[in-house]
């Protein structure tokens, strides 16, 4: 019997892309575009993994995570996003994830995130953010907190609004 996993990303091109690479190394995939879609899925016939996308429109992959470990706590998760950072990685594996990856992942780096075990104690990163990079995860993680208001983020981390503006402008800093 093929593994079974659920795949859930909002870009249909990519989504498409991934399914039939899953595919073609023997796994039985089904791919939706929405958390909403991935819940009713889950509850009719629940995967044993599922790969989901961060940020989608309406839920978010956190609450996905959340939403599917409520239905089978036994469901194997990995997150994948194009916005990493240290902040949203912890909290997928405090939430239950088993892994955290950026895209663009490779399809053999998504099914070696799947081989862990969540709970397993993860090694340490072999090197340390640069204090300019941690800055730029901070303040993503306090945009994404106040849902992209970007006034009330300024307030937040005691910057004036322009302030903000401008260092969300650039792009992330190198590790």
């Amino acid at each position: 019997m093929k593994p079974t996993i659920l795949l859930v990303d909002d870009d249909e091109r990519f989504r498409r892309m991934l399914a039939r690479a899953l595919e073609s190394r023997g796994w039985e995939v089904t791919a939706v575009a929405s958390g909403e879609e991935a819940l009713a899925h889950a509850r009719e016939d629940s995967p044993e993994h599922a790969l989901v996308d961060l940020r989608m429109p309406g839920m978010s992959g956190l609450d996905v995570v959340d939403g599917l470990l409520g239905i089978d706590p036994a469901t194997n998760i990995v997150l994948l996003t194009g916005y990493g950072s240290i902040a949203t990685a912890v909290e997928a594996v405090r939430r239950g994830a088993t892994d955290y990856l950026t895209k663009p992942a490779e399809v053999d780096e998504i099914l070696r995130a799947f081989q862990k075990k969540a709970g397993e104690p993860v090694e340490p990163p072999t090197t340390v953010p640069s204090l300019a990079r941690a800055e730029w995860e901070h303040i993503h993680r306090v945009l994404t907190d106040c849902d992209g208001n970007i006034s009330q983020a300024a307030r937040l981390l005691g910057l004036h609004r322009r302030t903000l503006q401008r260092k969300l402008a650039k792009y992330p800093v190198s590790r």
